[in-house]
């Protein structure tokens, strides 16, 4: 049974000054109109009779930059879902907003009204890659953020993007290193998706961007993943939903969206755990080696790999291996055991 849930409220972020390259939010934002505090009650109200037997459910503003609104705003808005939460039909307030939108005014008033959970999305902590997507703000930023954000006891959460303007590997692995540093409690990782109505759709038709390979997408979050799992943070996402997807249609012009991106990763990591294990067994057998490998119940999918990726590559590059997979729920997530068989 689903143990926790999310009742996502959508704020678009009227007043952010920024233009992020990636971002067509000042598109939809012409075209969306705030709630009202009557709509976000109405919203909340809905979710709830379909999420009755989950133990916990939050409501998230989500949107980009809740604090930028007017305080004024945040109030209305939050104090709605303070109701809710007094009297016992949801369990935490969670909302997402930049770095540079914190401050101990904002915070005082979050905290007056019960919020639990901030997330602030850093991107990159590469000052260059900030300066390159026009984030409108630095490093220094989120570290200061996050600081605030720590010590009033709020839950943090880092959201970071991969392949951005100037983005490399090693500038990934360095910006989820920089996270893990922070202690926050859960982070989201997005591939950068080139969207209709952007500057970075411009600089892509220019040239002077190219969009990540699929491959090159799944290898850079796999690595910033296990940098923040080794670190016991919360993966709460990774990959943007369909839905997240915001424009005329949504079109992609890059290659890093995929409606399974969270498996694709995950497939990758215990894949390489497992040819770790594989590799010393060899290849060159006379005869079919029996082995059995595996994997906790809730990692078994990933095992075998999207549309059986990770099945399939081990039975050809292992042909004189006799592979079975199984499950040994005495195994952690993301880890594996290679037996050979007697």
């Amino acid at each position: 049974m689903k143990q926790h849930a999310i009742i996502p409220v959508f704020i678009p972020h009227l007043g952010c000054p920024n233009d992020c390259v990636f971002c067509n939010q000042r598109k939809i934002t012409a075209r969306t109109e705030a709630p009202t505090t009557s709509t976000v009650r109405n919203t909340i109200n809905e979710w709830l009779t379909t999420l009755s037997h989950v133990p916990s459910v939050e409501v998230a503003f989500y949107g980009g930059s809740f604090t930028g609104l007017p305080i004024e705003k945040q109030t209305a808005y939050i104090s709605v879902a303070e109701e809710f939460l007094k009297d016992g039909r949801i369990d935490g307030i969670h909302l997402s907003t930049r770095p540079d939108y914190i401050n101990e005014d904002i915070l005082d008033n979050l905290r007056a009204h019960h919020v639990s959970t901030i997330e602030i999305g850093v991107q990159s902590f590469d000052d260059n890659v900030l300066l390159a997507s026009n984030r409108g703000h630095t490093a220094a930023d989120v570290y200061k953020a996050a600081r605030l954000i720590k010590e009033y006891g709020f839950t943090l959460g880092i959201q970071l993007m991969i392949g951005l303007p100037g983005d490399s590997l090693e500038s990934c692995v360095y910006s989820a290193q920089e996270a893990a540093r922070l202690k926050p409690e859960l982070a989201r990782l997005y591939p950068t998706i080139v969207l209709d109505d952007t500057r970075l759709l411009e600089m892509y038709h220019e040239g002077s961007y190219q969009a990540l390979s699929r491959e090159e997408a799944i290898t850079r979050t796999a690595e910033m993943y296990k940098v923040l799992d080794d670190a016991g943070i919360y993966i709460m996402r990774v990959g943007l939903k369909s839905t997240d997807i915001i424009g005329d249609g949504g079109a992609i012009n890059g290659g890093t969206y995929h409606p399974a991106f969270r498996q694709l990763v995950e497939g990758r990591i215990i894949r390489e755990r497992i040819e770790e294990q594989l590799s010393p067994i060899g290849t060159d057998k006379s005869a079919p080696l029996k082995i059995d490998i595996y994997s906790c119940a809730s990692w078994f999918s990933n095992m075998i790999g999207n549309s059986g990726c990770n099945k399939e590559y081990f039975h050809n590059k292992y042909p004189a291996l006799n592979i079975k997979y199984r499950v040994d729920d005495n195994i952690a997530p993301g880890h594996c055991r290679v037996k050979i068989k007697e």
